[in-house]
């Protein structure tokens, strides 16, 4: 999937391509400062030409290897560090020195190191984002600095140089609650996912925290900590904060695609309904994890032989994730199961602190709760917060687990599940994995090898009674990359729910199960790539059918379209360098990347692209 291609079909679909993947890249840099520039950087990579034209000689060792050679090196050291946390940080010192390398062994690797550079190591080497820091990556904005956002955010990069932006605040991370401005890390996490799984081109993106403070007392106790040690804000200063990051964006980016990511309860779906009519935007904890878990309830009820339209879902846990799953179930009723809007409300129950979510509770539950709250009479004579008791009265096809709360699915749960219903459809989809609702192998076993299963984190295939179960894993990363490609690429305005249907319906379809019930509800994340083009087409087609799509000249037929979108997918493949003059160079020929277009490093709010170390 390179920009290389030179047949006459490609060339032609090129010219109507937004983004241009290109065969070689002009460099002004020579010598030591080359060899420090992640992007440029080949290594022992560098051709014979190369170094000489780029002042390299007696730099590097004499032999020249190949990127297969670079990558079995690369394995070797990975191999070499036995705790997760040294994995995932050797991995952040070679993305430091060499992109291509770094993007090219993760591919060769993807299912192996997935935990690594994602949930659930990278939580833990966010929670120790103080103590681990070596050089900033990424945009940091403070919220005791609102007048500055403009500035800060239009130096990040030049108007057409982002396609991609993923934003957090930090207050709800991977499971583990608020980190502060360690949150960073979840937004340049997610951006590395973007470019492995959909090839968006790394240097077309940009990662920031809104730094708005820290309640965690731990932070603020910490001597080490880099954030503002001051409890978080709220209210009108909060929402303001945002505001003028988002009115940033849009003067500055026009053209970039948001990612909301691990914003708390409170502020998720509030900030989600305010700017998705302004710009296209998307927030992966309530539409991402709706959208991968539906893809694996479609499966799912196919397996089960229900039909959508009477499927009755029970979601313990209703948070922003439980409620985004209830959505997007309720959407795919009313889109595919033809079932009334409101009717579909109706067959999703919502159990979280206080137990079942009923009327009596209307005041004090969140906007995305209310839509689903029961009448109180209708569990008068059970006890509110036993799960077990709630299966009983509900009699649910399945069972969403977001709580968090670890072992919450008990053999009491799973039996009373498998009562009611041929196949029982169970997701714990809490991560990390020490949060899970209930051990895959634990309700195998209690089903008597029946439910159907798919978790929030990745567990090894079961074996029951001579049988082997692979367990899909309902991972985000199987469906946003392919939205936000979808997105990027047809410079869609907006972000409909019948684009994000498309997309549950495309990887929906290529799931195994649909061939061998014991195989995944999902495709495996190996696979995610071609996933990833595929889910693209799909949003792509329905952006153009609703006439949000902005790109002229996009393919009509399914094979064209694929061409496409696939020449547009970066390759972490080494590109011939051309030697440039530096006083007619462009800012990508002298920096490789984004830059600070000046930015003295001494300002206030921090912007740091890793030129230099810093420790």
């Amino acid at each position: 999937m390179t920009g290389d291609s030179s047949t006459a079909h490609s060339s032609t679909s090129r010219s109507k391509s937004p983004i241009k993947v290109p065969e070689e890249l002009e460099c002004a840099l020579t010598g030591k400062a080359l060899l420090n520039s992640p992007h440029f950087n080949k290594g022992s990579a560098f051709t014979v030409e190369e170094r000489e034209a780029f002042q390299l000689n007696g730099l590097l060792p004499t032999a020249i290897h190949t990127l297969d050679q670079q990558t079995k090196r690369a394995y070797e050291q990975y191999q070499s560090y036995e705790h997760p946390i040294a994995k995932n940080q050797f991995l952040q010192s070679l993305r430091d020195q060499n992109g291509v390398l770094f993007y090219r062994l993760i591919l060769d690797h993807l299912k192996e190191m997935f935990s690594i550079i994602y949930t659930p190591t990278e939580g833990d080497a966010i929670e120790q984002y103080s103590h681990l820091f070596r050089r900033p990556e990424g945009c940091f904005l403070d919220v005791e600095h609102i007048d500055a956002v403009d500035e800060v955010v239009g130096q990040c990069a030049h108007p057409d140089d982002i396609d991609y932006i993923v934003v957090t605040d930090g207050e709800e991370i991977l499971g583990i609650g608020d980190q502060g401005v360690g949150a960073i890390g979840i937004s340049t996490a997610k951006l590395a996912l973007m470019t492995l799984c959909a090839g968006i081109h790394p240097n077309r993106t940009l990662g920031v925290v809104l730094d708005c403070g820290t309640d965690n007392e731990e932070l603020l106790n910490d001597d080490l900590y880099l954030g503002l040690r001051q409890n978080r804000v709220r209210g009108e200063k909060y929402d303001a904060f945002v505001e003028a990051f988002i009115k940033a964006v849009k003067k500055h980016y026009p053209k970039a695609f948001l990612h909301f990511e691990d914003f708390g309860l409170t502020n998720a779906r509030r900030l989600l309904e305010i700017y998705r009519p302004q710009l296209p935007c998307f927030n992966d904890d309530i539409q991402g994890t709706g959208a991968v878990t539906l893809a694996a309830i479609l499966s799912a009820i196919w397996v089960s032989k229900v039909e959508l339209k009477d499927i009755r879902m029970l979601v313990y846990g209703a948070g922003s994730a439980g409620t985004g799953i209830a959505d997007q179930v309720c959407d795919a009723m009313a889109e595919i199961g033809e079932v009334d809007r409101e009717a579909a409300k109706k067959h999703i129950w919502l159990v979280d602190k206080p137990g079942i979510l009923t009327s009596s509770l209307l005041d004090s539950l969140t906007n995305g709760q209310k839509p689903y709250a029961r009448p109180n009479e209708e569990f008068s004579d059970i006890e509110h917060t036993s799960l077990a008791q709630i299966i009983r009265k509900v009699k649910p096809h399945i069972l969403i687990g977001t709580s968090t709360h670890k072992g919450a699915f008990t053999e009491n749960v799973v039996k009373e599940m498998s009562k009611h219903v041929d196949r029982a459809i169970i997701f714990p989809l809490s991560n990390p994995t020490k949060l899970v609702e209930g051990q895959p192998e634990d309700i195998y076993k209690w089903s008597s090898g029946k439910a159907l299963i798919a978790t929030g984190s990745p567990f090894k295939p079961v074996e029951f009674e001579g049988n082997k179960y692979i367990v899909a894993e309902c991972n985000n990363a199987m469906i946003y990359p392919g939205v936000g490609l979808g997105c990027v690429l047809s410079r869609a305005n907006t972000l409909s729910d019948a684009m994000l249907i498309a997309a549950v319906h495309a990887l929906a379809t290529e799931a195994p199960a649909l061939n061998d019930p014991n195989q995944g509800l999902l495709s495996d994340v190996k696979d995610v790539r071609n996933l990833s083009m595929k889910v693209a087409c799909a949003v792509i087609r329905k952006a153009v059918e609703d006439k949000v799509a902005t790109v002229s000249g996009i393919p009509e037929s399914q094979e064209e379209l694929e061409v496409w979108v696939e020449e547009q997918m970066w390759d972490p493949v080494y590109r011939p360098l051309k030697k440039v003059d530096p006083g007619s160079a462009s800012r990508d020929a002298k920096v490789g990347s984004k830059s600070s277009k000046g930015l003295r490093r001494t300002d206030i709010l921090g912007l740091g692209f890793g030129e230099e170390t810093n420790i």
